[in-house]
């Protein structure tokens, strides 16, 4: 027992040690999976950029998924509402000639009809209202989002059953985008694998992914947290379920009656 106790000390103290910079989970390669979602965001993301001359990244986090999808438009703007974000995306992404700005709220701080194009991974909140007014008639938004059941195993594991406070959902996207005139073109949903192979993995991931367990702290959870790795180290690897799910919608194109 004194042996385990020592692992399980050391694996959190290295966990707690880690660096959180950005959206970054690098730091679990070797001791997490994730299964990605079939449609390949980024990928979606690239093949849309083709005559896109102003390119929006709503919620850029630290800027990972737009430096992943190749030459930017003329005009590309990355929105980042946690100011902790903001140096790590500004240094990734001016390289690659965007403007990151801060900016969170219903609302966002440009003109109307300014984007042919805006994207939005893993939101913390959809803003609605502000994709509408900023995207040209015509224009599109793509996001990704994370499902309000996104590893309940994991928050059950330590907080027992119980509704998440985050409750987003393909039902409940559609209808904000309806709500402020856009047309919904396409949604898709997945149930994807999420492997954690140790207790540092899930130490690291719950202080990254912060809305999992709200009040996370190891101090808080040890018991529960000493109670999953005698489990990992007794049955394997722990698994949960991540969801995630794609919403494109458009927006119309200006009638010649509405220019007159």
């Amino acid at each position: 027992m004194a042996a385990a106790d020592h692992e399980f000390d050391v694996l959190v103290a290295e966990a707690e040690a880690a660096p959180i910079v950005g959206w970054d989970f690098s730091w679990l390669d070797g001791r997490a999976t994730e299964e990605r979602p079939p449609w390949g965001y980024s990928r979606m993301v690239a093949a849309r950029l083709a005559g896109v001359d102003a390119l929006l990244d709503v919620q850029t986090g630290g800027g990972e998924m737009l430096a992943s999808v190749g030459a930017l438009p003329a005009l590309t703007v990355a929105t980042e509402p946690w100011p902790p974000n903001l140096p790590v995306a500004a240094t990734r992404l001016a390289p690659l000639g965007a403007h990151v700005v801060a900016a969170g709220g219903l609302d966002l701080p440009f003109r109307a009809d300014t984007f042919d194009l805006v994207v939005c991974r893993h939101p913390t909140a959809t803003p609605w209202p502000g994709i509408a007014r900023v995207l040209r008639p015509g224009g599109t938004v793509l996001s990704q989002q994370i499902g309000g059941g996104n590893v309940a195993e994991l928050a059950e594991a330590l907080v027992g059953p119980s509704r998440s406070p985050f409750t987003r959902s393909p039902a409940r996207e559609r209808a904000g985008a309806e709500a402020v005139g856009l047309e919904v073109v396409d949604v898709r949903e997945a149930a994807l694998r999420c492997v954690f192979d140790d207790i540092a993995a899930v130490v690291y991931f719950l202080r990254l992914v912060v809305w999992i367990v709200p009040d996370f702290s190891v101090d808080r959870y040890r018991p529960q947290l000493r109670a999953l790795h005698e489990r990992i180290r007794a049955e394997g690897p722990f698994v949960a379920t991540s969801h995630r799910f794609l919403i494109e919608a458009h927006k119309p194109p200006r009638t010649q009656a509405a220019e007159r």
